[in-house]
C-alpha cells in the first residue's frame, strides 16, 4: 500500500478541523478534533448552525446553575434541622455556659474540674436504670436528651438564681427561720417545677415549621409571623375527642402535642374506662427521671467542688500552721461524695418521676376527676418528698439515716417494683401479639 502524499494529509487534517464538533462517529473511526472553541459551548450544547448571542447565553447559563442549585438543596432538605430543634439547641448551649461560670465562680477552677469528675461516677448507674425501663417506654433519643440536658443547664440555672435570690431574702426578714423555710419549702417548690417544665415544653405544640410555596404556584413567601393564606391545616391536638366522657376532660390536652408515648388507650367498648397502659406510666417515669438526673449532675458537680475547695483551703492553712497533711484533710469532700453519690443517686430521679407519672396519668387516663388532679398530686408529693430529703439533713447523723431508712428506702423499692411490673407486662402483651399473628387464619 502507497502512503499518502504530504499534501494530502495536510488537506485531510485541514477539513477535520474544519468539519464540526458534533460529527457522529461510526464504528471503528474517530474524528480528529479540531481548534476549541468557546468554553461556554461545553456545558450550553446550541442547535447546529447557529450562533446564539451574549444576552441569551448568560440567560441560559443562569437557568441552568438555578436548575442545579434545586436539585442539589432537594436532595440535602432532609439533612436540615428546624427551626425549632436549632433554638433549643442553642438556649440549652446557652444555659450550659451560664451554669459553668456559675460554678465556677463558687468552686474555682480546680474545684469544678474536681466536682465534675466525681459527679460522673454514679451518673452511668441511673441513666443505665432509665435505660432499661425505657425499654418499655420507647421514649425516642432526642427527647430524652432533651430532658437530660434541660435538667443539667436550663433547670439548675433557674435553680441557683431563684435559691439564691429567696434564700438571701428569706435570711434578712427572717433569719435562721428563713434558712430553714428556704430549704424545706422554697426550694423545693422552685426545684421541681424547674425540672418538671421540660416535660410541658416537650408537650407544647411549636414544632411546626412554615413553608415557603413561590417556586410552586408564585405566590410571594409568607413572613415569619403570618401564614400564607390556605397553608394551615387542622392539627389532630386541636380536636377535641368525640365520646360520652370527651366533655368533662382535661381542658389542656386537646391543645397539647399528642406525643405517640403518651395517648390514652383505646376504649374496651364494653361501656368500662381503661386503665393507663404500661408505656404510658413508663414514658413519664423516664422522662422525669431524665430530667432529674441532668438536675443532680450538676448539683453533685457544685456541692463536691464547693467541698473539695473548703477543704484545699483547711489544707493549706493547717500546712501554714506547721501541721502534716493527710487524707482526713478531704473529710468534707468525702462525706458529701457518699452521701450525694453512694447513698441517695436515685434521689432526684425518684422526686421528678412522681411528676412525670402524673402528667402521664393525667394525658391517658379517660377518668374526669383523676385527668383533673393527677398532674397537680404528682408535683405536689415530688415537692413534699423533696423538702421532707431536705429537712432530714438539718436532724444529724441518727435523724437522717431514720429518715433515710422509713422513708427513701421504700419510695425507691416501689420504683423498683414499678419499672419490673411495667416490664414484665409489656413482655406479656408482646408475647401475646405474638402468638395472635402467628395463628393461621
Amino acid at each position: 500500500m502507497s502512503s499518502p502524499s504530504g499534501g494530502g494529509f495536510r488537506a485531510t487534517v485541514q477539513a477535520a478541523a474544519d468539519a464540526p464538533e458534533t460529527a457522529s462517529r461510526t464504528g471503528g473511526t474517530r474524528t480528529i478534533p479540531g481548534p476549541r472553541r468557546r468554553r461556554v459551548q461545553r456545558f450550553v450544547p446550541w442547535p447546529t448552525g447557529s450562533t446564539p448571542a451574549r444576552p441569551a447565553v448568560l440567560r441560559s447559563a443562569l437557568l441552568r446553575s438555578a436548575v442545579l442549585w434545586s436539585v442539589l438543596l432537594r436532595r440535602t432538605r432532609s439533612l436540615a434541622l428546624p427551626s425549632v430543634t436549632v433554638t433549643a439547641v442553642l438556649a440549652l448551649a446557652g444555659c450550659g455556659v451560664l451554669i459553668l461560670q456559675l460554678v465556677q465562680r463558687q468552686t474555682g477552677t480546680t474545684g469544678l474540674l474536681v466536682g465534675l469528675g466525681l459527679a460522673m461516677v454514679p451518673l452511668p448507674f441511673v441513666l443505665g436504670g432509665l435505660a432499661w425501663l425505657n425499654l418499655t417506654a420507647r421514649v425516642p433519643l432526642r427527647h430524652t436528651v432533651f430532658c437530660l440536658g434541660w435538667g443539667a443547664c436550663a433547670a439548675t440555672t433557674v435553680a441557683i438564681l431563684a435559691n439564691n435570690w429567696t434564700s438571701s431574702h428569706l435570711t434578712a426578714h427572717q433569719g435562721p427561720l428563713g434558712e430553714l423555710l428556704g430549704a424545706g419549702i422554697v426550694t423545693p417548690v422552685i426545684e421541681e417545677t424547674a425540672k418538671g417544665t421540660a416535660l410541658l415544653v416537650l408537650l407544647l405544640p411549636i414544632g411546626g415549621r412554615l413553608r415557603c410555596r413561590g417556586l410552586r404556584d408564585g405566590r410571594p413567601c409568607a413572613p415569619l409571623l403570618r401564614r400564607l393564606p390556605g397553608s394551615r391545616r387542622p392539627r389532630p391536638y386541636a380536636r377535641r375527642p368525640a365520646g360520652p366522657h370527651a366533655r368533662g376532660r382535661l381542658g389542656l390536652r386537646p391543645y397539647l402535642r399528642p406525643l405517640p408515648y403518651l395517648r390514652p388507650a383505646p376504649p374496651t367498648g364494653d361501656g368500662r374506662h381503661p386503665r393507663s397502659r404500661p408505656r404510658t406510666l413508663a414514658a413519664g417515669v423516664v422522662l422525669g427521671g431524665m430530667a432529674a438526673c441532668g438536675f443532680a449532675f450538676t448539683e453533685n458537680a457544685l456541692y463536691l467542688g464547693r467541698a473539695f475547695t473548703s477543704d484545699q483551703q483547711q489544707r493549706l492553712d493547717s500546712i501554714g500552721l506547721g501541721e502534716s497533711p493527710s487524707l482526713r484533710d478531704f473529710d468534707s469532700t468525702v462525706q458529701t461524695f457518699v452521701l450525694r453519690g453512694l447513698l441517695s443517686p436515685f434521689a432526684h430521679p425518684l422526686f421528678t418521676a412522681l411528676t412525670g407519672l402524673g402528667l402521664a396519668v393525667a394525658l391517658t387516663t379517660r377518668r374526669r376527676w383523676l385527668a383533673r388532679i393527677a398532674a397537680p398530686i404528682g408535683l405536689l408529693l415530688a415537692m413534699v418528698l423533696h423538702g421532707t430529703w431536705n429537712a432530714a439533713a438539718d436532724l444529724g447523723t441518727h435523724g437522717f439515716l431514720l429518715v433515710y431508712a422509713v422513708l427513701m428506702v421504700p419510695c425507691f423499692a416501689a420504683l423498683i417494683c414499678f419499672a419490673a411490673w411495667a416490664r414484665s407486662r409489656a413482655a406479656r402483651h408482646a408475647d401475646r401479639r405474638g402468638k395472635r399473628s402467628a395463628e393461621p387464619r
